[in-house]
């Protein structure tokens, strides 16, 4: 059972939210500002579990997240996809007019690029955090200075929203999953989704054959996703997301695929939130 898991950004950041959302009974927040961190809590056992933002419906894949997942052979037990609403929030009495500056998460700001295109005077500085930004203005009353971040930080952090709903598409989705060392946080009977990594020779059709594979054992393809095999230039990991009925159809694919491709592996089986 989880009991402690470890977060990107601090209380109020949307990896908080989710931790407050995903799990049935409390758990213990452990929070850090990198993904290198929170994975490293993992390893070293401080943490039961973390959260991992793995792509936005906006700004595609967070790659560097796949390979951390992938090098350190940790396992998803589970995803949560949030709604993300960006705000844009800044010390009480002041107006868009007055911000010079606005921080934030690089993802955060990637979002939002096309509402700050109306206040060319503002310059935009990528950060570690979201709500990093918001507890920073809040402790130093910094003037001048805009965060990104949600509406709970805005209300733990005591800043004024000068603008809801910034992001470029306001239905604005991030997938997070949850990581552990090990896969037995799920019973099979209740697995409907994973997730897999494998290689292929460099062969025309292969790919075809192997998504074939998945279509002949009743597997749903819902995310391809290509990684750079860094010691051999211009050949590719792929991951993928699959779900089923039937946890039986996935173990006679699995089987299948795992003879006709190279370094096969399961990296998650979890239950699909998305049903």
């Amino acid at each position: 059972m989880i009991k402690s898991v470890a977060i990107q950004g601090i209380k109020g950041s949307f990896h908080h939210i989710v931790s407050q959302n995903y799990f049935k009974t409390p758990v213990s927040i452990a929070p850090f500002m990198s993904f290198d961190q929170t994975v490293d809590s993992v390893l070293k056992k401080e943490t039961d579990a973390a959260i991992m933002a793995i792509e936005n419906s906006i700004a595609g894949s967070i790659i560097p997240n796949y390979a951390l997942i992938d090098t350190n052979n940790l396992h998803i037990v589970g995803e949560y996809y949030l709604d993300i609403q960006h705000n844009l929030m800044a010390l009480p009495n002041q107006k868009i007019e007055d911000i010079t500056e606005v921080y934030s998460h690089p993802m955060a700001l990637l979002q939002c690029k096309a509402f700050f295109k109306q206040y060319p005077h503002i310059k935009l500085i990528e950060d570690k955090d979201t709500a990093e930004v918001a507890e920073r203005i809040h402790k130093k009353q910094l003037k001048n200075t805009g965060a990104i971040a949600s509406a709970l930080a805005a209300e733990i952090f005591e800043l004024d929203i000068l603008a809801k709903s910034i992001q470029t598409i306001k239905h604005n989705e991030t997938r997070f999953v949850i990581v552990k060392e090990d896969n037995s946080e799920i019973a099979e009977a209740e697995i409907n989704k994973a997730s897999i990594k494998f290689e292929l020779d460099h062969k025309r059709g292969s790919l075809a054959t192997i998504l074939n594979v998945m279509s002949d054992c009743k597997l749903n393809l819902t995310k391809i996703q290509s990684l750079p095999i860094i010691e051999t230039p211009w050949k590719y990991a792929f991951f993928v997301d699959v779900t089923f009925q039937d946890y039986q159809d996935f173990k006679k694919a699995k089987s299948i695929m795992d003879i006709m491709a190279t370094h096969f592996k399961v990296i998650g089986q979890y239950k699909n939130a998305k049903i």
